[in-house]
């Protein structure tokens, strides 16, 4: 099986490229990062300006227009897919209550940043007091309980943006 490629140029313009299209690619080396291509008959003179190799982000010029260029193999196409790209940072969800219970504290205030795995509620319930917390970042919109509150399975308890 071929490998392929998914090419975005700035952003917009997207293409499809596979192995056999990169091993029939017309193109001489005349320095280090500058190329000679032909292609449809046409020349061009391509340099590479800068290459994030770990990012697959590259920034090229050819016939002295400028483009920010990046590429994704079979893999990153597939993760992407499945919808397991990578983020930098876990945005954090409204918090419920897991069970019923009695609020005992609240860790958070309106408007307030938190981070994944700060404590945000404690929760009692069946004679045992339970900590909620931040599944991840966010800021506090709103606390719709307080300590000695009793709460349903499902209810919402703090909203995150």
């Amino acid at each position: 099986m071929s490998q392929k490629f998914k090419v975005k140029v700035n952003d917009s313009f997207h293409f499809d490229l596979d192995q056999e299209a990169i091993q029939n690619f017309n193109s001489i080396q005349e320095s280090e990062n500058a190329f000679h291509i032909l292609e449809k008959s046409k020349s061009y003179k391509a340099k590479l300006i800068h290459a994030n190799f770990n990012k697959r982000n590259y920034k090229v010029e050819v016939n002295g227009n400028s483009y920010h260029v990046s590429i994704s193999g079979t893999l990153d196409i597939m993760i992407d897919k499945l919808g397991l790209a990578a983020s930098t940072t876990k945005k954090a969800n409204d918090i419920k209550a897991p069970m019923p219970g009695l609020i005992v504290t609240v860790g958070v205030e309106e408007g307030q940043e938190i981070k994944e795995g700060d404590n945000v509620v404690v929760l009692e319930a069946m004679k045992m007091e339970n900590t909620l917390v931040s599944p991840g970042e966010g800021t506090v919109q709103s606390v719709l309980v307080r300590a000695g509150d009793k709460v349903d399975k499902n209810q919402l308890l703090i909203e995150i943006i």
